[in-house]
């Protein structure tokens, strides 16, 4: 069921995103199509946070669920239109999400993460130098909420994946486009990526734990700046 309302939330994500900037809509209409679709995983795909360290959320479940939805689904959401160099970061993002995913034993995410780096590639390749758009980028950000999401009902420090091995990064990249070119920022940022990747297999959880809570309040501070903004 999960696959199936993981296309259908893709879709809506799509067409509310297409008609929007078609038809100069306000951009409440996007949040509205990401809530719309993150309601469809939750309610229809039953996913959702109900524990956060054996603390239980109650009727605060589905409303962490959304937020935590629709925030990862615009972390991809960048103003302006960017190189396909960028797809590097959800790519990392995602193989760590499917490695995660198999040694839990969890088909659900280790498939359609590597799917959808497969997907990723190929829309890569066929784009090739030409800037990608919001509705692809937001659409990335949605997969990689929703894989994200799915794991988080296994072990809640596996936030530690978008954070650090996609958000983090980004912040990195949009700091550094001002200051070196395109290559030599994604170079950094992906480098990383790959090593907090690196580094979620083979530290201690309850480490990883306060590295979490860390980058949470770095990057709660960075909103307030509307350059390095994905919420």
């Amino acid at each position: 069921m999960l696959y199936l309302t993981l296309l259908v939330g893709l879709v809506l994500i799509v067409m509310t995103t297409k008609l929007t900037q078609k038809f100069n809509f306000s951009g409440i209409w996007l949040i509205v199509g990401q809530i719309s679709a993150s309601l469809i995983i939750v309610l229809f795909g039953d996913l959702e946070v109900s524990y956060i360290n054996q603390i239980e959320l109650g009727l605060l479940a589905i409303p962490f669920s959304l937020l935590f939805l629709v925030g990862f689904t615009n972390v991809m959401n960048i103003e302006k239109e960017q190189q396909p160099l960028i797809l590097l970061l959800p790519c990392i993002s995602l193989l760590c999400l499917s490695i995660a995913a198999l040694l839990m034993g969890y088909t659900f995410a280790s498939i359609s993460g590597l799917f959808a780096v497969l997907t990723i590639m190929l829309c890569a390749f066929i784009s090739g130098k030409k800037f990608l758009g919001r509705t692809f980028t937001t659409s990335i950000g949605f997969v990689i909420a929703v894989l994200s999401l799915s794991l988080l009902k296994l072990s809640f420090v596996t936030i530690y994946i978008p954070i650090f091995t996609l958000a983090l990064p980004l912040v990195i990249y949009l700091f550094l486009q001002n200051r070196l070119n395109s290559a030599q920022s994604m170079i950094i940022s992906a480098s990383v990526a790959v090593l907090f990747g690196l580094l979620m297999f083979v530290i201690p959880f309850n480490i990883i734990w306060y590295l979490v809570v860390g980058a949470t309040v770095i990057l709660a501070i960075s909103q307030f700046s509307r350059k390095y903004r994905f919420i």
